[in-house]
């Protein structure tokens, strides 16, 4: 099974995608600068 983690602020996103059955991360980051200019 897997799980999406989102943290949404003002202006920004962050994320991580973990593999429960293995205990493993498989993919995390950010999105910067969301409605700015």
């Amino acid at each position: 099974m897997k799980i999406l983690i989102l943290n949404c602020g003002s202006s920004s996103i962050k994320y991580q995608l973990f593999e429960i059955e293995h205990e493993e991360l498989l993919a995390k980051g950010i999105v910067e600068r969301i409605g700015l200019d």
